[in-house]
């Protein structure tokens, strides 16, 4: 009888996890798949302003949805166009090959999206020339365009080209992102050679946004770049009839004025506050929009973050945490003159440091006759002596150098001996690179500590229970956890694993 009682308690808890973690049918999708990515958005800002947030927005993803409260980063560096790819590729820079916002191929610089071989569609302007061309995989947007014989329509929408390219892939119906100079969204002719209809229409309500008219060009500094974001991307649920067809759609959306403020005026006051209570709002009006277009429980959306951010170095000096400045380009112009007294060489020999990544120049260094491993063992040298530096890493020799293997792995993670550069530094914790990117106030992003690598991943919608995981869970994990759930293939240089909700 016990024996009959025991089996029958663990019958009872098998069919318990099973229902939990119901696989749906094969023929089972929902209408739509809605991605959003908050630029610069650290993990504890969904506890810190948990309070402030309404009943429709991320208040609404965190209550009827599942967090995984400890997704990390898997790579080094940790910035924007990075992250984004990361996000819906479900792979790292070893493999997509977006090694940054800005990088190196085989030795000539590159902007991560630049395509001089395209034209702008929707302004004048060159803001248009844009395309994915430098990116080497395939996106769940890609993947499901490829499932359904390209009946599926993905759309990417951002106020940064970047965040709306690389997220929607190569096959996508369109990216839009906002021509900040003109003050109305664009393409490009990689996509389409004019803006549909209700893209022209929502453009011509934009020259008439009288705020957007005062802000000019800053309106990345504002609110409003949130605002019209999240108005755009409800205007291509309506205009391209996302989620109303036999397929499932996809729309990609990213805020990225949360960053630009991030950068101005730091992780803390007034002017982040109020980003994060405004995003609060755009969300709740995108999901009130969607529960009218595609209806509640028709589409499933996920949201995370490209990277997080440290807090100001001033800031943490003041209150007594170990933290400061790291000055890339004085570290240069030092760099140089030590290599240049060791070898003897009359040209300069570093091309570039770009978020902690030191690019060395191989056409000028076998120009002078000189050793490419002999000009690298000089600068790590050198590197190894500077304050606040924690490791300096060759990176082919990445993967017998005498760091922590939790670094190592996210430093072969993110290089690609073609774009990645020569050598990388991690910094001590607290420190980072101040450039023109960030004011004195405010701060940036790029390493792999927790600040800059411990971000958001909310799930809602369709088949998605409410609850939320500690275990540990990475960017990667996002893509192959959508394209399980529509039972179509992984991107083709997916390295993630779907995720359970347990």
């Amino acid at each position: 009888m016990k024996r009959f009682i025991l089996i029958a308690f663990s019958l009872l808890a098998v069919l318990s996890v099973s229902a939990g973690n119901k696989r749906p049918h094969f023929g089972e999708r929902p209408k739509l798949v809605v991605g959003i990515v908050v630029d610069q958005m650290r993990w504890d800002y969904l506890s810190r302003y948990y309070s402030q947030f309404g009943e429709g927005g991320l208040r609404r993803m965190i209550d009827e949805g599942y967090s995984f409260d400890n997704c990390l980063i898997n790579y080094v560096p940790t910035v924007t166009a990075i992250g984004h790819t990361s996000a819906y590729t479900g792979t790292t820079p070893a493999f997509h090959g977006i090694c940054g916002n800005n990088f190196s191929i085989d030795g000539q610089k590159v902007y991560c999206c630049a395509d001089d071989s395209v034209e702008t569609v929707g302004t004048d302007s060159k803001a248009g020339k844009m395309s994915p061309r430098n990116l080497l995989a395939t996106t769940i947007g890609d993947q499901l365009r490829l499932h359904t014989d390209f009946r599926a329509k993905v759309i990417g929408v951002s106020y940064k080209d970047r965040a709306a390219i690389l997220p929607a892939g190569h096959s996508a119906n369109a990216a839009y992102w906002l021509d900040k100079d003109n003050g109305q969204f664009v393409t490009s002719t990689y996509y389409m050679t004019e803006l549909p209809q209700w893209a022209q229409e929502f453009n011509k309500r934009l020259k008439k946004n009288k705020e957007l008219k005062t802000i000019g060009s800053r309106v990345g500094f504002s609110p409003l770049a949130g605002h019209i974001t999240a108005d755009m991307a409800i205007a291509a649920i309506d205009g391209e009839q996302l989620g109303q067809g036999d397929e499932t759609d996809m729309l990609c959306v990213s805020f990225s004025q949360t960053d630009v403020i991030g950068h101005e005026w730091g992780t803390r006051g007034d002017h982040t506050d109020e980003a994060y209570a405004e995003l609060d709002k755009d969300l709740a009006r995108l999901f009130s929009a969607l529960d009218a277009k595609v209806g509640k429980g028709n589409y499933i959306a996920f949201l995370t973050a490209d990277h997080g951010a440290a807090h100001n170095n001033q800031f943490m000096v003041d209150h007594k945490l170990h933290g400061g400045k790291w000055l890339s380009q004085q570290l240069q112009e030092a760099l140089e003159a030590h290599i240049a007294q060791k070898l003897g060489n009359a040209k300069p020999v570093v091309q570039a440091i770009l978020d902690y990544r030191f690019f060395l120049d191989h056409a000028a260094i076998s120009a002078q006759g000189l050793d490419l491993q002999r000009v690298k063992d000089v600068a790590i040298e050198f590197l190894r002596a500077q304050p606040n530096i924690a490791f300096v890493v060759d990176y082919e020799k990445a993967g017998s150098a005498p760091i922590p293997n939790y670094l190592r792995e996210r430093i072969l993670n993110g290089y690609n001996y073609r774009r990645s550069g020569d050598i990388v530094v991690a910094v001590e914790p607290g420190y980072y690179e101040v450039g023109s990117w960030s004011s004195p106030v405010g701060t940036t992003h790029g390493e792999w500590n927790p600040y800059d690598a411990h971000i958001p991943l909310l799930f809602y919608g369709w088949n998605v229970p409410v609850g939320a995981s500690p275990t540990e869970v990475h960017i990667t994990d996002i893509a192959p956890t959508i394209c399980q759930l529509l039972h179509i293939q992984q991107p083709n240089a997916c390295i993630g694993q779907p995720l359970l909700f347990e």
